[in-house]
């Protein structure tokens, strides 16, 4: 069963927006509508959506420059319907801050099976008293520890902060910008260098090795995934 949700859709064509909106709908959905960047901005801040579908050719900014600026203060899940295809375009996509994107002309049962997915992970952030189990490694949110084969290891706050976010994203890939966003703020988005210390060193004391990961997968140029198991 679909789980009503906030949808905002931005895209200053009126056919795609009825369009959206109608299938949105009928899956039980409550819709918002902006036709263009600065009045999609706006009715994030006022509507607090659970997802956005952000169409990339807006009349008043590009596509990306609105998520950029959704990114200053929120994390609410992105869904980019683009017309451009490249694999640069979807890079540069997901390290500004989108969760997924879809490639005009899109289907919509494709568009709503990519939006459940954003939906059931919506909330990933820590959760009171929580802990995760992955191989070897038990992660406590609620005492902020780490053991691995029952022994503690020691990680500092941001090293922590770093390691849930991956761990609780288990399997799906953490981009540079939202973990930089994620730990350090959204001042530090082209502070990449932090990440890969912090990745460097945390990798050393969970035992992981970057030429043959157990734990922390390398996406090249894009982010990082945490093993499922």
């Amino acid at each position: 069963m679909t789980l009503s949700a906030r949808i905002l859709i931005i895209d200053d064509e009126a056919p795609i927006r009825r369009f959206l909106r109608v299938a949105l709908e009928a899956e039980g959905h409550h819709v918002t509508e902006a036709a263009t960047g600065r009045a999609g901005i706006e009715a994030c801040a006022l509507t607090t959506p659970e997802a956005v579908i952000l169409d990339l050719g807006l009349p008043d900014m590009d596509g990306r420059e609105v998520l950029l600026r959704l990114r200053d203060w929120t994390q609410v899940p992105v869904l980019v319907l683009s017309v451009r295809a490249g694999e640069a375009d979807k890079v540069a996509l997901l390290d500004a801050g989108a969760q997924d994107y879809v490639t005009k002309p899109f289907g919509i049962g494709e568009l709503l099976a990519r939006l459940r997915g954003l939906l059931r992970d919506r909330g990933a952030s820590e959760p009171q008293g929580a802990a995760l189990r992955i191989a070897d490694l038990v992660i406590d949110a609620a005492g902020r520890m780490v053991t691995k084969d029952g022994a503690a290891i020691h990680l500092t706050r941001k090293e922590f902060d770093l390691l849930w976010l991956l761990a609780s994203n288990a399997g799906r890939l953490v981009t540079q910008a939202m973990a930089l966003s994620h730990v350090w703020g959204p001042a530090h988005l082209e502070d990449s260098q932090y990440l890969r210390v912090f990745i460097r060193q945390l990798r050393a004391k969970i035992g992981d090795d970057a030429g043959n990961p157990r734990y922390i997968f390398t996406e090249a140029g894009v982010g990082y995934r945490f093993a499922t198991a």
